[in-house]
């Protein structure tokens, strides 16, 4: 039997008691996630990496106040977005009081803002959160399978240790329960496209 889902409450209770090694599971689990709602706004990766400490250091802040800790996926897409948003706003206003600085370079006028940007990776961003719900393993093999170039099955078992034979019905078991997770089934009951619905059929 596969373990249950590591319960995501547990975590956060053990890391607000200051319990580092329930801090690293949290940010393993919701690293991707958050790396990739702020790379939405076309920061550098020196950039992003400084929001993204920014939304650490803010979760920190609220580990025990949280009423929902399930919550985390939505709580970390909105606080990321407003840390961009405010880093954006501080960078813009820095190059608004230098107009003679070189090193901003203009923006094309048809270039896609933050918000376009988002919407292109929303589908991304729901996957990221409910693969966060996920145990370890399957979290893992699904990471690995949706990789381009996909690992061969041998080279996947070498880093999962699930044997060949098992890994069509593990990928299988972790679809089943990815659907069922709440920002999945959020999604879904919000009305995919015909492209969402195709798009989340190829992951079956």
């Amino acid at each position: 039997m596969e373990q249950d889902v590591s319960p995501v409450t547990a975590l956060v209770v053990a890391a607000a008691a200051g319990d580092q090694l329930a801090w690293r599971e949290l940010v393993d689990r919701y690293a991707p996630l958050l790396v990739s709602v702020i790379r939405g706004f076309r920061l550098t990766p020196a950039e992003t990496e400084d929001v993204a400490q920014t939304v650490w250091l803010r979760l920190v802040e609220h580990l025990d106040s949280l009423q929902e800790p399930r919550a985390i996926p939505g709580w970390l897409v909105t606080t990321a977005r407003r840390e961009a948003i405010r880093y954006l706003s501080s960078q813009r206003h820095r190059s608004t009081s230098d107009p003679l600085n070189a090193d901003q370079l203009p923006i094309a006028a048809d270039a896609p803002g933050p918000d376009e940007e988002l919407v292109r990776s929303e589908r991304h961003q729901v996957l990221l959160a409910g693969l966060a719900e996920l145990p370890s393993r399957q979290r893992e093999l699904l990471l690995l399978l949706m990789q381009d170039p996909q690992p061969s099955y041998a080279e996947i078992r070498r880093r999962t240790g699930i044997p060949v034979g098992s890994i069509g019905p593990t990928r299988s078991r972790a679809l089943a329960r990815l659907r069922t997770t709440p920002a999945v089934r959020g999604y879904v009951a919000s009305g995919p496209t015909e492209g969402d619905r195709h798009d989340a059929a190829s992951l079956g």
